[in-house]
């Protein structure tokens, strides 16, 4: 939109411009909603016409209708009839204005927030695995949700306050016509209103801006406490993770009673001013009316109109007094949809169907915020078809490794290549068609098996068992009261560890990747059922039909089933061969796996 760039240039924090980037930010949302908005408007006009007709009735029926019949002791029926006809048209209309108004103007707000929240959600999924690793799911949360509706709750209110602009107008003409001097002695309220709306502003302002940020404190450490809450309670922390929320809920709770505060001392201020207006409008109407100089109609027109008028009038300061929250919101979600960070993709496509070729080459990562490399000038080759196992201690570098020859990450030097193709030239789809990645930590959607091992992909069923019979999990699915509909619950939690390994395994086959990648993700498998596994992917590999795997391995046994070994050492790679190659020669490989072992029996004996 081109509102937006220029309101970008405006901070978030300079209250002396504050009303300036609210307006800004309306601005953009009447642009994107223009046909709408001006539709939800064209019904507050038509709201404030009709009840400015309400009170022009109700002066013409007291002197056709209510004065006569005083004067004369009886009633005139035809005016009285037309007094009834013309209340219930207006009121009719009104009812029409108020539903349209109402239904239009959620129309936009809603259309506005859904897409600011596809936008942010869209967002995050182009930004780079970096970029979410030094940013708070929580925080994440918080901008798709409460910033973007704190953005645009100002347009629940903004088409009646520029409808109340209107009946002002038609309101103050209709006053004048009937009595100039009655009008001016009421008007003398307004300004006094409009100034307590400023300073009332001024004052709110920052406290509501304060209490939209804490909201998203409030909901990251919700998040992290409830993310990590195996954590939390394996290790007795409730207590303090409960401190540390409630904290975070005592400073946003402290914000909204500064905010209640102000309210509290304005509130009344503003109901009591339109009264004053009635008041003066009633004394000073009083003695016009028994100079002649005016009609009692006239007065109660006049009256009638100051008290109607004043509360739609507060919805000028229902907009004011939201656009601390809307230019904070705002200010949240453009961080998000404007931040640099990406990666860019290329154009080529990888021919053919069959295994590929991975060539690393002097391959060098260095984390932004560390000083030494991660990796250093690594070299090795993945022949198609073949498995290649990669072996090292903790912090050498192996999940780094793998975040860069999927493309997760990019490196600082060196190439990935693809069957003589670099990965960086490779397009999205191509790269996500023929790499398929099994990382440590397995997730899985809340959602039936069918639909995490596909993840939404047109697959047969019978691909879907085959690769499930490929990881050895065909059984237990089976067995699964729905099977393949079975809903496994928010993360899988209704799975073991290494059911949920062996889905996720499956997970990466059934796209018939070129190579698959495993990053320990057999850690939660017993060791037979992890053999089992690993033969049947070499030997589909070996005949053609499987792909090139790469894969981080710590079991002697499994190690031992592939066909080259790459150990990894402080960034490096030390050796290369055969297990039973680096066994012979290596004393650091041997305590390695050995080491390994020991360890892995050790806890399975537990």
């Amino acid at each position: 939109m081109s509102a937006e760039p220029a309101l970008d240039s405006l901070g978030a924090t300079d209250d002396s411009r504050l009303t300036r980037r609210g307006l800004a930010v309306m601005r953009v949302g009447i642009d994107r909603e223009r046909g709408m908005f001006a539709l939800a408007v064209f019904f507050s006009a038509l709201f404030g016409a009709t009840t400015v007709a309400d009170a022009w009735v109700l002066g013409w029926a007291t002197d056709e209708v209510i004065r006569p019949s005083f004067a004369d002791g009886e009633i005139v029926t035809g005016a009285l009839w037309t007094g009834v006809a013309l209340f219930m048209a207006v009121a009719v209309l009104r009812m029409v204005a108020v539903v349209g108004r109402r239904l239009i103007g959620g129309i936009v707000f809603f259309r506005l927030v859904r897409g600011d929240r596809r936008a942010v959600t869209r967002k995050y999924l182009d930004l780079p695995l970096a970029w979410h690793q030094s940013h708070p799911t929580g925080q994440l949360l918080s901008n798709a949700n409460a910033d973007v509706e704190a953005t645009w709750g100002v347009f629940m209110a903004l088409p009646m306050a520029i409808g109340v602009i209107a009946m002002l107008v038609v309101a103050i003409i209709t006053m004048l016509a009937a009595d100039p001097v009655l009008t001016l002695v009421g008007l003398v309220v307004f300004p006094l209103l409009f100034a307590v709306n400023i300073v009332y502003q001024r004052w709110q302002g920052p406290r509501m801006a304060r209490a939209q940020s804490l909201r998203g404190d409030v909901s990251a450490v919700a998040h992290e406490s409830f993310d990590g809450a195996m954590v939390v309670k394996s290790l007795g922390r409730e207590e303090e993770e409960t401190a540390r929320f409630a904290a975070a809920s005592e400073r946003l709770r402290d914000a909204n009673i500064g905010v209640g505060r102000i309210r509290a001392v304005f509130d009344p201020m503003l109901e009591a001013l339109p009264s004053i207006g009635v008041l003066l409008v009633l004394l000073i109407g009083v003695g016009r009316v028994e100079s002649g100089a005016t009609a009692p109609g006239d007065v109660v027109q006049v009256a009638f109109l100051f008290t109607i008028v004043a509360m739609p009038v507060r919805a000028i300061g229902w907009v004011l007094g939201e656009l601390p929250r809307s230019v904070v919101g705002w200010s949240r979600i453009r961080r998000v949809l404007d931040d640099p960070a990406s990666m860019a993709y290329g154009t080529q496509h990888l021919p053919g169907d069959a295994a590929v070729r991975l060539r690393v080459d002097d391959l060098c990562f260095v984390h932004p915020d560390a000083e030494l490399p991660v990796l250093s000038d690594v070299t090795f080759e993945v022949p198609p078809g073949s498995v290649t196992a990669v072996v090292g201690s903790t912090g050498s570098g192996k999940s780094t490794l793998v975040s860069l020859v999927t493309r997760l990450v990019d490196p600082a030097d060196g190439h990935v290549r693809l069957d003589d193709t670099e990965v960086l030239d490779l397009s999205h789809a191509a790269l996500a068609d023929a790499v398929a990645l099994v990382p440590q930590s397995t997730f899985l959607f809340d959602d039936s098996v069918r639909s995490n091992v596909t993840l939404g992909a047109e697959v047969p069923d019978e691909e879907v068992w085959a690769a499930l019979q490929t990881v050895q999990a065909d059984r237990f699915v089976s067995a699964l009261p729905a099977g393949l509909d079975t809903e496994l619950g928010e993360r899988g939690t209704s799975l073991s560890g290494g059911q949920r390994q062996r889905l996720a395994l499956a997970r990466a086959l059934v796209r018939r990747p070129r190579l698959l990648v495993m990053d320990d993700a057999t850690s939660a498998l017993d060791p037979e059922v992890e053999q089992r596994i690993l033969r049947a992917l070499a030997e589909r590999s070996a005949g053609g039909d499987g792909p090139s795997v790469l894969v981080v391995a710590y079991r002697k046994a499994t190690i031992a089933l592939a066909d080259e070994v790459v150990h990894l050492d402080g960034g490096r790679i030390v050796d290369r061969g055969t297990h039973a190659e680096l066994v012979d020669r290596s004393v650091r490989y041997r305590d390695l796996v050995n080491a390994y072992d020991q360890a892995r029996e050790e806890v399975d004996h537990e």
